[in-house]
């Protein structure tokens, strides 16, 4: 799961945008741009959120509401103008390591949200629609399409804005000038309980995800 923002700065040329991971508001983007700017130096101002991820129908069986509340939060989401690409889960066949045991189990993988994510990455450079991109994550999956985007792109910047506990070395070191989020902005950066959507209608927070 994750998501990319793009946001303008004071010079009009310019678009940022943004992976982010595990908040839960549009309010957060003004955090977020106050950050960057504090990294870069520059004014921005949100421009566009994309955000990615996949539901989990196969855990249904054993939790019914579980997508019930990723569709509910996703609502949330695109009232307020964030543009939502789902992906899936595949089941993938694991035989147990145990030499005793030797059972075939089925183990279900997000697939293609990194690919997409990576993808929007190249094409919002390849539109010219930003010249920085600040993934929010710390997953080295990403570095081989932040690697390419440099390459192709010497013009252009990549960040990398860690979540609470997700800082990576060699990210960093990618990404020179990248950042960490503080654990208290998750707390502060969220819908309001209940979130009133646009139409009227009233979403509240679940308990637990």
């Amino acid at each position: 799961m994750g998501s990319i923002y793009t946001t303008r700065c004071d010079q009009p040329e310019r678009l940022w945008a943004f992976r982010q991971s595990g908040w839960t508001s549009r309010d957060c983007a003004h955090l977020t741009c106050t950050l960057v700017a504090n990294a870069v130096g520059d004014k921005t101002q949100l421009a566009n959120i994309y955000y990615f991820s996949a539901l989990a129908t196969h855990i249904e069986a054993v939790d019914p509401d579980v997508t019930v509340r990723h569709r509910r939060f996703i609502k949330c989401l695109e009232d307020t103008g964030v543009k939502v690409e789902l992906s899936r889960f595949k089941p993938r066949q694991v035989k147990c390591p145990e030499p005793k045991c030797g059972k075939i189990f089925f183990k279900h993988e997000e697939k293609e949200t990194d690919v997409a994510i990576a993808v929007k990455l190249l094409e919002v450079f390849l539109r010219n629609e930003c010249d920085t991109a600040v993934l929010v994550t710390g997953d080295t999956d990403l570095a081989p399409a932040v690697r390419t985007a440099m390459s192709l792109f010497p013009n252009k910047r990549v960040l990398f804005a860690f979540p609470y506990h997700r800082k990576n070395k060699e990210l960093s070191k990618l990404a020179p000038g990248s950042f960490t989020m503080d654990k208290s902005q998750y707390a502060r950066y969220q819908f309001q309980n209940p979130c009133i959507l646009s139409d009227g209608t009233a979403i509240g927070k679940p308990p637990s995800w």
